[in-house]
This record gives C-alpha cells, structure tokens and sequence, in this order.
C-alpha cells in the first residue's frame, strides 16, 4: 500500500475561557489531522478569519457580552464559506433551533470527551451533522416557541427574576421583598423549573434572550 498525506482539517475554536481555550486546542493539536488554533472573542475570530481560511469554527454560545448567533451573519458577509460546531456548556432549545435555523452544522456539549469532541470536528468537516443527544428531537422548522396560555410567571416570581437580573443575592432579595431567604430559593427553583434552566446564570441569559416581554409588562 502506498503512503498518502493525511489531510489536515483547519479548525478556530472560539471560547471566552482561554485557558479551557488553549487545553483544547493543544489536545486537539495532537490529533495527525487536526490543525487548530483559538481565540476569545467575536472581533478576534473575523480578524483570524480574514488572513487564515478556516475549515471549521468551533463557536462557544456564551461569550460573556456577546453570543455565538452574532457570528454566522458577521462571517457570511466577508466570506467564510467553512462550518459552525457549537461548543458549548448549555443552549435552551429555542436558542439551539435558532442556531441550527441560522445554518450551524451542530451542536457539541461540553460534558462530551475530547476524543467525541475531535470525531465530531471529523463528521462536520465530510458534510454531516453532529447534534448532542439532548437537541436531536428538535422540530428545527416550528417557529419559535408556541404561546403560553396566561402569565408565565406570577408577581412575586417577576419581583425575584428582576432581582436576579440586577445581580442581587438571596440575601438582599429576600430583604426587599420581607420574605425569608429560604422562600426566596423556592421563588428561584420554580423559575428554573420553568425555564427549564439549572443555573442562576442560565436563567438569568434565557430571561434576557426570550422573556423581555414579561419582564417589563407589569410592575
């Protein structure tokens, strides 16, 4: 059999993290087909883009200020012509729709191995799809989320979700409203509930993202 040159698939990743950054791109780095460098911003990705064509970018969601939605648009107007595999620790569904709407090739959660991580970059890069486990059922063409019958929050839950958005405590939540603190981490486990969100800081970006509306109709 003779010798053949391995291909080298080119890869960004973009993630806020730089270390988290830099660990992955060195795993990946050692992989013989791999050639992947990385950045930490939007800005900085365009930038790389522009004088080094990439096959493939590897897009975290959550940039702090900025989100990997921004990107696509931004990148398709000077040309990139590669894939989008979103990298990342959490997307809602209605985001991840939009993202694949948008014309990502994929979806990678972070709790996955390097090993699926490098197999996923491979898969995207000869045309197919890679989608964690959790997106794979999602109805991609629905448009948006269907409406809600009534509120979807009662009063003393917007009081705290407003709170939460101002970056206030448990402690200081449960000042304001002459509540115990002890309620105030029901009012937060109810609003996860349904937002279908883990974290303070998932529902703080899913509040932002889809619920505005709610946010500032009442008082």
């Amino acid at each position: 059999m003779g010798s053949h040159e391995v291909s080298t698939i080119r890869a960004l990743l973009v993630d806020d993290h730089a270390c988290f950054a830099e660990g992955v791109a060195h795993r990946l780095n050692a992989e013989p087909d791999l050639e992947v460098s990385y950045c930490t911003t939007l800005s900085a990705a365009l930038e790389i883009l522009q004088g080094q064509p990439q096959d493939i970018v590897l897009l975290d969601h959550d940039l702090g200020v900025e989100r990997a939605s921004q990107f696509l648009p931004m990148a398709r107007l000077q040309g990139f012509g590669g894939r989008v595999l979103i990298v990342t620790a959490w997307v809602s569904d209605t985001e991840a729709k939009r993202l694949l709407r948008q014309g990502v090739s994929g979806i990678f959660v972070k709790d996955g191995s390097l090993d699926e991580l490098a197999e996923s970059i491979r898969v995207i890069h000869g045309g197919e799809s890679w989608l964690d486990q959790r997106y794979r059922n999602l109805d991609v063409d629905a448009d948006g989320p269907q409406p809600r019958p009534g509120p979807l929050f009662n009063e003393r839950q917007l009081r705290v979700l407003r709170f939460v958005l101002e970056g206030l405590s448990n402690k200081v939540i449960a000042a304001h409203l002459g509540i115990s603190e002890s309620y105030v981490k029901a009012l937060l486990q109810s609003l996860f509930r349904k937002t279908g969100v883990r974290t303070r800081g998932q529902l703080v970006r899913v509040a932002l993202e889809h619920y505005q509306s709610h946010l500032l109709g009442r008082e």
